[in-house]
């Protein structure tokens, strides 16, 4: 586990260890994602990193929640890690308040059980969950207890041992039934979490090893020519985060980011 991850990990850890009792009873219903050829997961944060403050009140999260539904955004990936990111538990209830009719994922560096509990505590519909981080027993636990709970699963990878590793995992008849129902996604993401630099060049080293699952390219894209590429190297998804908190058309472009790699994938 890289440094960066390390740190995250830990703050994590003392955030899940503050909560109190999580109660999921009365949260608005979770929404299945609903995929076709080639798909958007539409991400809202406030900070990167890497990039530096991204949110403008040009781009409220409401109102930025709601260009991406309307370009047709499968989901909404929220950032609610505080310390890096800038984000909250509140950023999280303000989205799925604005798009009551789009699936909302927590993204965040999730370590314990009850943080799955707690974004489904607040209506997300989903989890991102970092294989890496999470040692075997520990990451069944937490995807068992999302789909208990209806929600998906954005199970991220880094290299070809974290990808053969679920590859293992999607053997089990329960995670093989997600997957074919397109509710268990396999991401790999770019960024190098030492230098937090993109290597553009990982989504096409990893293409041969990606397992029997819809798969995400993550970090890094910004174009419908970027969606065509990544489509045609076997990926169903782009998870677009920056680009999109920086584009004076959201909507549109994530509309062309669609477009673009489910023509791909036809041709």
């Amino acid at each position: 586990m890289s440094d960066f991850l390390q740190s995250m990990a830990a703050s994590s850890a003392e955030r899940a260890a503050a909560l109190a009792d999580i109660r999921v009873a009365g949260a608005p219903a979770p929404l299945p994602l609903r995929l076709g050829r080639f798909d958007v997961i539409a991400e809202i944060k406030d900070r990167s990193p890497a990039e530096g403050d991204l949110a403008t009140p040009q781009n409220e999260r409401g109102v930025q929640a709601q260009r991406y539904a309307k370009g047709g955004a499968a989901a909404i990936s929220v950032l609610t890690e505080p310390s890096r990111f800038a984000g909250s538990m509140q950023h999280l209830a303000d989205v799925v308040a604005a798009v009551p009719d789009t699936p909302v994922m927590r993204k965040d560096f999730l370590v314990e059980l009850v943080q799955v509990l707690e974004a489904r505590s607040v209506g997300a519909s989903g989890v991102l969950l970092i294989a890496t981080m999470l040692r075997d027993a520990k990451l069944g636990a937490m995807l068992d207890c999302a789909f208990e709970h209806g929600m998906f699963v954005l199970l991220e990878t880094f290299d070809a041992t974290e990808l053969a590793r679920v590859a293992k995992l999607l053997e089990l008849p329960r995670y093989q039934e997600q997957a074919e129902r397109g509710q268990l996604l396999v991401g790999v993401n770019t960024r190098n979490l030492r230098t937090l630099e993109v290597d553009a060049t990982r989504l096409a080293q990893l293409a041969t090893a990606l397992p029997d699952a819809r798969c995400v390219a993550e970090s890094g894209l910004h174009s419908a020519d970027d969606a065509a590429a990544v489509a045609a190297l076997g990926y169903q998804l782009a998870l677009v985060g920056t680009a999109l908190m920086r584009s004076d058309d959201p909507a549109a472009l994530v509309a062309d980011m669609r477009a673009a790699g489910s023509a791909r994938i036809a041709a």
